[in-house]
């Protein structure tokens, strides 16, 4: 069993999902009863509803329970260096178009391209992990391959 790197934020996050769906169990099963008591539960679209919402939910919480035995947490302002590994803010420039892109890069269960983190699992993480900045690298994306020169590596602190 591979363990998953996590920050301490991110595993604070994801704890506190978890709480959230743990107290959501009650109003579940307070909906499922309440449409059992409809009657008929052949024909019961709200009981049908309550009972998909409920077994979600469950997924939900049972997927969260497995992963977190297999996190490291990783405290972000511990880490430094000059090459590229899990917490690095990395700066690119894209070597054709000349467009720049900033990423930090963290564990599967964290990254958010809309808030410009990238799981350690891409394509673009893959291709950076050790490498320095100045260096130049190679990602293969849906839309072809993708020349990056590394502009900076920044750690928080």
């Amino acid at each position: 069993m591979d363990s998953i790197p996590i920050s301490v934020e991110g595993f604070r996050k994801l704890e506190k999902e978890l709480d959230r769906l743990k107290r959501e169990r009650p109003e579940i099963v307070e909906a499922i009863k309440v449409a059992r008591e409809e009657g008929d539960l052949r024909e019961n679209a709200g009981y049908d509803a309550a009972r998909e919402r409920q077994g979600m939910l469950e997924a939900k919480i049972k997927f969260i329970e497995s992963r977190m035995s297999r996190f490291n947490v990783i405290d972000r302002k511990t880490l430094g260096g000059s090459r590229i590994a899990f917490g690095a803010t990395v700066e690119l420039e894209d070597l054709d178009t000349e467009e720049t892109k900033k990423y930090t890069l963290l564990g599967p269960d964290e990254a958010d391209p809309n808030e410009g983190s990238i799981s350690l699992a891409s394509p673009v993480a893959r291709a950076l992990m050790g490498k320095e900045e100045g260096d130049e690298v190679v990602v293969d994306a849906p839309r072809g391959k993708i020349r990056y020169e590394i502009i900076s590596v920044t750690y928080e602190s």
